[in-house]
Parts: structure tokens; sequence; C-alpha cells
């Protein structure tokens, strides 16, 4: 029996709490999609570098990578963004630490996205 049904926290609107169990689930199934092309395809097990430019030239695996940078980077930054909001900061700090996640999760996939590129067209 459940004991505990996971709900939105205080401050934490329903649609950002909907798109971290969905994101989740997602972060889960996508992982399992990497893990297998990476290492259970591979013939050794890790693909070296002539093999992952050339896993890049496939179009569908830049989308795919960069789905799941985003996915992850966003999934975990509202994990953390739920912890600090388990410690009931004041609006200002809630605030500022939405700014700085933010801003860090957006120069995180930004540069990711740009590696994604450049792999991708060497």
């Amino acid at each position: 029996m459940i004991d505990h049904i996971s709900s939105p926290k205080h401050n934490e609107g329903i649609w950002l709490w909907l798109y971290k169990i969905l994101a989740g689930l997602l972060v889960i199934v996508v992982l399992g999609i990497h893990f297998v092309i990476n290492h259970a395809v591979a013939p050794s097990g890790l693909l070296n570098y002539e093999d992952v430019i050339r896993y890049y030239k496939v179009p569908v695996i830049p989308i795919m990578e960069g789905f799941f940078l985003v996915i992850v980077v966003t999934h975990s930054l509202l994990g953390v963004r739920g912890i600090v909001l388990d410690m009931n900061p004041s609006q200002k700090v809630r605030r500022a630490a939405d700014w700085i996640f933010t801003m860090f999760g957006a120069t995180a996939i930004a540069y990711g996205i740009w590696l994604l590129v450049v792999l991708a067209n060497r």
C-alpha cells in the first residue's frame, strides 16, 4: 500500500511538478537507449573517438542526445530546486535560486548543444 502519494511542493507549480515527474520517466527510457547504443552495441563496450564521430553522423543521434541533455539538466535542477523549497526560503531567496538554476541550466544546455553540433559536423 502506498503511504504517501507525490504532490507538488509549496511554491512549486503543478506544471513544473508534472514536468519533473515526466522528465524522470523519460530519463530512464533515454538512458536505457543511450547505454544500449553506447555500451552494449559497441564491440569493446566503449566507443572510441572515431566511433563517436561516426555515431553522430546519423541525424537522429544528435537529436536524441540533445533531448537527453535537456531532460537530464532540467530534471536535475528541478530536483535541486525542490530541495531548496523544502528549506522554506523567503520569496527573495527563492527568486534568486530560480534565476541561478535557470542561468546554470541554460548555459549547460547551450554548451551541450554546441558540442553536439561540433561533433556532428566533424
